[in-house]
């Protein structure tokens, strides 16, 4: 499905900063799963004012003027070996003994700089957190492929919800709209009406529709407790809630509708990862230097059967997939409240909070022992990938385990100083209001991760996880449900 209402931005670089911040403008079109950016002037680097088209079918793009949208631009590498998504292999090794020795001289002299991932008490980005076995449970066994019946009927009905946008820099919260009166508003509610229509092509499969009605508010930002966001005022009085808003009155936020396409991976409950199945990789072409290839990686996760969690990642790969710039990081979460054919009408207060008035979960909370069930999709290439793209489906294997892991603390929490405040490979982790984590990373073989999570003060942690390889093609999705442990003893085997 279509990610909602924030900007993808196309960022200036020069010798002398990482990113710069503009004022962008942009228009969404075409394919919902294949959305690539066309950058309209000859001049790439060098034009003051840039515009991105990324094309959606069907889309309805919220305008967004005068919004302020950060970038994050990451070079991905994997260490010790050749890779695809890294143009400076050679230099790795002596970047990573240079960081080891500088951060070896800070903690011998105890000395320590100002840590610019916190907000207060609070972390807002960090490293990769190390998750190790300790006990396998249960090794791989088949699982029965989800039916796409019961997926449409999962996700299908009248969905409320709020919606926030985050830097993928610092992890802030951004502005999404313009008020009446010029300024930044940073929270949005929206009402979504899914449901299952048959398909018009004679293909057996329905389509899923979904329309997205939105209203925004709160030009305060995030409170103060939360990590003192973008917003530069103290909210005194609580926002309206969203039963207060008459939706019918609304503009209409996007529409789009999904279909089985390949890159799709669902599951019955209504949970699913989506996003392309091949991103492009390999040498440069000198005369295509104008493209840059722009796709929207949208994961969602079910808690109940009735609140959901839709985190949308919009990447931009660049130069034959060795640079990697995070255009945007959306979040919404959104709770059923009736049948799609059937109106809203009860009065009914939902547990539904702003994202600004969330506190965001911290790494602390992740670490310890958890037990996991995690179940996988790996697709199946023929020899011709061609041949799935006109079947628009994709088959998949769908495998099961169960083991007990130990999650551990980031190593540049504590270390990550001002010194190396541009160095954007110390920073895969955004830790955002509401329980919410996202990250984009390149492991230690090449392979690149693009992940959420969703934790509860219950001890229980959902995870979606997408893995692309070194040729660029979609390796695997994981759906994971975690369980803290708490108890001090293991229980007997």
């Amino acid at each position: 499905m279509q990610s909602p209402c924030i900007d993808a931005c196309q960022t200036a670089f020069s010798s002398s900063s990482i990113f710069q911040k503009g004022l962008r403008r942009h228009q969404f079109l075409g394919n919902p799963t294949d959305c690539r950016s066309i950058l309209a002037f000859p001049t790439r680097r060098r034009s003051s004012r840039q515009f991105i088209s990324c094309n959606f079918n069907g889309g309805i793009s919220p305008r967004l003027d005068n919004s302020e949208v950060n970038c994050r631009r990451v070079e991905a590498r994997a260490k010790g070996k050749e890779n695809v998504w890294s143009i400076d292999n050679n230099e790795v090794p002596k970047i990573d003994k240079e960081k080891s020795r500088t951060r070896r001289k800070k903690k011998r002299g105890g000395k320590r700089v100002r840590n610019v991932a916190r907000k207060g008490d609070r972390v807002l980005v960090s490293g990769s957190m190390f998750m190790e076995v300790e006990t396998v449970l249960q090794t791989q066994d088949p699982v029965i492929i989800p039916a796409w019946y019961t997926f449409a009927s999962s996700v299908s009905g009248i969905w409320k919800g709020v919606g926030a946008v985050y830097s993928p820099i610092t992890a802030e919260m951004e502005p999404i709209d313009i008020g009446s009166r010029n300024q930044n508003l940073f929270d949005c509610y929206t009402l979504t009406r899914i449901e299952a229509l048959p398909s018009t092509s004679g293909d057996q499969s329905s389509k899923i529709h979904r329309t997205v009605k939105w209203v925004t508010l709160n030009p305060c930002g995030e409170a103060p407790h939360n990590g003192d966001g973008l917003g530069n005022k103290r909210q005194d009085e609580s926002l309206p809630k969203i039963e207060s808003f008459d939706f019918g009155k609304t503009d209409v936020m996007e529409e789009d509708v999904m279909g089985m396409e390949p890159g799709l991976v669902f599951f019955e409950d209504g949970s699913y990862s989506r996003g392309p199945m091949d991103i492009p990789v390999g040498e440069i072409d000198d005369s295509k230097y104008f493209l840059s290839p722009t796709f929207k990686f949208e994961q969602c996760l079910v808690k109940g059967c009735h609140k959901r969690l839709r985190v949308v990642h919009t990447i931009e790969f660049s130069n034959g997939g060795s640079d990697i710039q995070i255009m945007r990081v959306a979040v919404y979460e959104e709770e059923w409240v009736s049948p799609s054919n059937i109106p809203d009408t009860s009065e009914l207060e939902l547990d539904l909070k702003p994202f600004s008035q969330r506190k965001r979960v911290q790494p602390l909370e992740l670490t310890g022992s958890w037990k996991v069930f995690e179940v996988s999709a790996t697709p199946i290439y023929g020899e011709d990938i061609t041949t799935i793209e006109e079947q628009n489906s994709t088959p998949y294997v769908y495998l099961c385990t169960e083991n007990l892991k130990k999650r551990n603390l980031p190593e540049n929490v504590v270390y990550f100083g001002e010194e190396e405040m541009l160095d954007l490979q110390d920073v895969s982790v955004l830790w955002l209001p509401g329980g919410v984590t996202a990250y984009v990373d390149v492991k230690k073989d090449g392979i690149l991760c693009i992940g959420v999570g969703w934790y509860s003060d219950e001890g229980i942690n959902l995870v979606m996880e997408r893995d692309y390889g070194l040729d660029g093609k979609l390796k695997e999705v994981r759906s994971k449900s975690e369980m803290k442990r708490r108890w001090n003893n293991p229980p007997p085997m």
